[in-house]
């Protein structure tokens, strides 16, 4: 068999294991490799190559290696927890800046408990285990279940089409992940635990650098906004996906759909309440990452303030970047149109100062053709019961706004915040909500394929590193723009557009995993979406104009 790597081939006579044919490769790479991908398929080391074709290495410098050192480590988080707390349940909730908020099921962890479980995943790291999937027929697989009264990977045998169930086993530990696994357990070298609220954080480092723990960030209004989602989605009985899929069967998915869509407008409606009850304040603030509802949440407040005698006026941060010219670029020499400075900061606060001094002001233009502002004779004048609406992703950050006192502004951070859970231990990824609404949104409206949207996701995710998460903490209201239902209502349209993307595409690996997390949801007719819906934006057919 003829293996391509990095440019050279390497024959082998026999199937081996990747880590066996790449051996010297793998231990000469600068970063610890984890995993790795075979003819564009995620794989673990472990894994036996049977025929011809191209490998590359995952390591933990990459987005992708991160997420395999994440998953891995909630595995080994199982297993030190069902050692240590035998007859006790423990849940993933969210993820916080590089944490992984956790609880037990039944009462409230103490530090002391904390420090044990920690140093037990370390001796499970220390000994170096091997982690070994393990294959079943539906038949056995119902039996062990069964025999071990377990819900980790139990959705599996919800698919009638899986003829064979996959499980982890470590020693005699038994546990699901939904996704690739390391191989063994010392690579996990880095994390901690802490106390956090009513439970812990375990903490893990970015690809940034995956070899040391961030500094502690206290995301408390985040964590407050996710805690509420949880709560009110336990009420609902719809916080795991078989839930979901239980109520869709059944025919009870309408009312959770407007259940949810009932929290956004009374959330919403409690944002304007408290905008208006601040007579200081000017202007509205909104910002969050990619694919989170910005425009149509902006367009919701603006009918709820409305009901409260503001007229809403926005204005578009897009029409005042800095000349083509005096644009910043990035490391690469291209233009970075998402840095701060690539907005004329100077012209954007003397605007915003006239209008709210009762003064006229020309709106400029931004053409993005010829790189340059134009004023075409579009006058702007705030009257005193309008006030500021502006979108964008550097709204949070005090610097577009220097000018503005702080009494006069109200900051809200929205986001895709997921809080449904394939099982325990497995969650669903913000990140991959978002990136879903996102690759629906670009081909109905964009004329984007699926492909070149996870060709740009990581570029778009960096700069959302840099210049929203940052600064989410500094808001007034963290508003969660996630409905329980939505990947379901997403899914008919996803599914077929990551179908498109083949075996030969550098973008199959992160297709496949999408369709993998996705087969697991019931579909739900768009036509169950409100008109009014956030997932209008995505959708389409919706009651505002985008």
């Amino acid at each position: 068999m003829k293996i391509q790597y990095d440019k050279k081939t390497i024959e082998i006579q026999k199937p081996q294991a990747i880590k066996e044919i790449l051996r010297d490769e793998i231990s000469n790479e600068k970063d610890e490799v984890i995993a790795a991908i075979f003819n564009n398929n995620y794989v673990n080391l472990e894994y036996i190559v049977e025929e011809d074709g191209k490998i590359e290495l995952i390591n933990t410098k990459s987005k992708q290696g991160m997420k395999v050192y994440t998953r891995t480590l909630t595995y080994i988080l199982g297993k030190a927890f069902d050692k240590i707390f035998p007859n006790h349940k423990m849940e993933v909730n969210y993820h916080l800046s590089n944490s992984m908020f956790c609880e037990m099921k039944d009462v409230i962890i103490t530090e002391e408990q904390i420090k044990m479980l920690e140093q037990e995943m370390k001796e499970i790291v220390k000994k170096d285990l091997p982690i070994k999937q393990i294959v079943m027929n539906r038949e056995e697989a119902e039996k062990f279940f069964e025999e071990h009264r377990m819900s980790s990977g139990r959705l599996q045998l919800d698919l009638e089409e899986n003829p064979k169930i996959y499980m982890y086993k470590c020693e005699d530990f038994y546990s699901y992940c939904y996704g690739t696994m390391a191989d063994r357990t010392g690579i996990i070298k880095v994390f901690d635990l802490i106390k956090f609220n009513d439970g812990f954080l375990v903490r893990y480092p970015s690809s940034n650098n995956p070899n040391a723990l961030l500094e502690v960030v206290q995301s408390k209004k985040l964590a407050w906004a996710m805690d509420e989602y949880e709560d009110i989605h336990r009420i609902l009985n719809v916080d795991r996906v078989y839930k979901l899929n239980q109520a869709i069967k059944e025919g009870r998915i309408q009312d959770v759909i407007m259940l949810a869509e009932a929290l956004h407008e009374k959330k919403i409606a409690n944002i304007a309440d408290n905008i208006a009850k601040r007579k200081e304040v000017k202007m509205v603030l909104i910002a969050g990452p990619s694919s989170s509802g910005k425009t149509t949440f902006a367009q919701r407040l603006g009918i709820q303030l409305r009901l409260n005698m503001l007229k809403p006026v926005t204005i578009s941060v897009d029409n005042y970047f800095v000349e083509r010219e005096d644009n910043p670029k990035d490391e690469n020499g291209d233009y970075d149109f998402e840095d701060i400075e690539a907005i004329d900061l100077k012209l954007f606060n003397s605007h915003l100062n006239k209008l709210l001094n009762g003064e006229e002001i020309e709106m400029p233009e931004f053409d993005f053709k010829e790189g340059k502002k134009k004023y075409n004779g579009k006058k702007m004048k705030l009257n005193k019961d309008e006030i500021l609406v502006i979108e964008g992703i550097h709204c949070l950050n005090d610097r577009l706004t220097s000018s503005i006192p702080m009494e006069q502004k109200y900051k809200v951070y929205i986001s895709a915040l997921t809080v449904l859970n394939l099982d325990r231990l497995n969650r669903i990824s913000t990140t991959d909500t978002r990136l879903i609404r996102r690759i629906v949104r670009d081909h109905q409206f964009r004329g984007y394929s699926a492909k070149d949207t996870i060709r740009t996701w990581n570029k778009v995710n960096e700069g959302e590193r840099k210049n929203i998460f940052p600064f989410q903490e500094q808001a007034n209201f963290i508003f969660n723009t996630s409905l329980i239902y939505e990947i379901g209502a997403l899914k008919p349209i996803v599914m077929p557009l990551l179908s498109k993307i083949t075996s030969k595409d550098r973008e199959y690996a992160e297709a496949q995993r999408l369709i993998n997390m996705l087969k697991y949801f019931e579909p739900i007719p768009k036509e169950y979406v409100p008109s009014n819906s956030l997932l209008k934006e995505f959708l389409g057919g919706g009651a505002f104009k985008y």
